[in-house]
């Protein structure tokens, strides 16, 4: 991978730190913030607009499972090739090219939107693109965070970083849910903009130097399977990585929010995007108090503790027919979720060596990227299958069943105490 790297969580926006033969450069963080948060705002605003969109023409919960598929499947293929790709090449050049496609993506729905087509089938064929750009850029933009703080303050600066994103996350949904109803190329041409935006801000991050492997002699699969085998040889990493991964399986009650939005709570497109900031604003005020106050001890049954809460709030969204005791659920179900991000994301981060950032990354959002569209299509599915409600709710209590069988396959996980004991 080229010469320098760049990251995505962070401690103190504007403070430079220096480290023994390191340099961490004041501007670097400020200029990946900026880049997350659009890229964040895009892809929700984004997200709303093309599930509403899709859901309008349809009125089929399976069309909504359909739009999850599209960007699973390039993204399930492209993820872990992607993670050689970020270990081997400038990080910054993969990662601004990515955003530059979605933004070209954004556009193209733009040109189907004022086409008038009514099929669906543009949009799906779009999604794919999507789903594949967002698989190659996945590795490259997490592997960064470790190259613009020192070590001693990466958990504090994911907690940082993730308030930022989680920022984004409020205003994107509830941005999209407006311009939508301004009118659909509104909000996709909206989204290709701030796409266009941080794929710029991304080519002027530098950050300290990561090593560079494009000399040695393994092939291709051999340093992909050396990713995988690093996680599989890990229980406390491949712990945490599955608990999320079949937790946002089974609870992707937010890929059904267009059908709640329309034909359960009855608040429109404005409401819809109301309800998807939700989560955010839950995560974000989690985030924020763990930035002040970094869990310290009992890391690993914290992580538990956070993903049942997960699964109780998912049930009670799920069953809730007034609209602000939905959005409570729901921002409970997004701070919960929040705890076991922090903790799996400083785990990963904590116990992964320079070398092979990338392709560990690959496997992480592999897990939890791939997990959310994968989500998407089984809550569609099973929705088509029992009705909207049966799904959310059978979503929750499979959630607290794999809490429950997980702390007796991976004690080692639920036994953390502090999470820097990882190194």
């Amino acid at each position: 991978m080229g010469t320098k790297a760049l990251t995505s969580d962070t401690t103190s926006p504007s403070r430079a730190v220096e480290a023994p033969g390191d340099q961490y450069r004041a501007a670097d963080l400020p200029i990946y913030l900026f880049c997350r948060f659009f890229t964040a705002v895009a892809m929700q605003v984004q997200s709303v607009a093309i599930g509403w969109r899709v859901y309008d023409i349809t009125h089929s919960a399976l069309s909504l499972g359909l739009v999850g598929l599209c960007q699973f499947v390039p993204i399930f293929l492209l993820t872990l090739p992607a993670g050689d790709l970020a270990d081997r090449f400038d990080p910054r050049r993969v990662f601004s090219f990515c955003l530059t496609a979605l933004a070209l993506a954004g556009a193209l729905l733009c040109v189907i939107t004022f086409s008038g087509v009514r099929g669906t089938w543009p949009y799906y064929a779009v999604l794919l693109v999507i789903g594949a750009s967002r698989g190659l850029a996945g590795p490259s933009s997490q592997s960064l965070v470790p190259y613009l703080v020192p070590p001693a303050r990466l958990p504090r600066a994911i907690a940082w970083s993730s308030s930022t994103f989680q920022v984004a996350v409020i205003v994107g949904p509830a941005c999209g849910g407006v311009l939508y109803a301004l009118g659909p190329m509104a909000a996709f041409g909206t989204s290709a903009v701030c796409f266009l935006l941080a794929g710029i801000g991304v080519t002027y991050l530098t950050g300290r130097r990561q090593p560079d492997v494009r000399g040695t002699d393994t092939n291709a699969i051999a340093r992909i399977a050396e990713g995988v085998a690093f996680v599989r040889h890990r229980p406390i990493i491949l712990g945490a990585l599955s608990l999320d991964l079949f937790a946002v399986l089974l609870g992707g009650s937010v890929a059904l929010l267009p059908a709640y939005a329309r034909d359960i709570l009855f608040v429109g497109p404005v409401g819809l995007g109301v309800l998807r900031s939700a989560p955010a604003f839950g995560a974000a005020l989690m985030a924020i108090s763990i930035g002040r106050r970094p869990i310290a001890r009992h890391a690993g049954f914290k992580m538990f503790v956070g993903v049942a809460l997960f699964g109780i709030a998912t049930i009670v969204f799920g069953l809730s027919r007034n609209f602000y005791l939905s959005l409570a659920a729901l921002a409970v179900l997004g701070a919960a979720d929040m705890v076991s991000v922090y903790v799996r994301q400083s785990l990963v981060q904590l116990s992964v060596p320079d070398a092979m950032r990338g392709r560990v990354s690959a496997v992480n959002v592999l897990f939890i990227g791939t997990s959310n569209e994968l989500g998407e299509f089984e809550s569609g599915v099973t929705a088509a299958w029992f009705g909207t409600v049966p799904s959310v709710v059978i979503g929750g209590l499979g959630t607290l069943f794999i809490v429950a069988l997980w702390m007796g396959i991976f004690p080692s996980l639920r036994r953390v105490d502090r999470l820097t004991d990882v190194k």
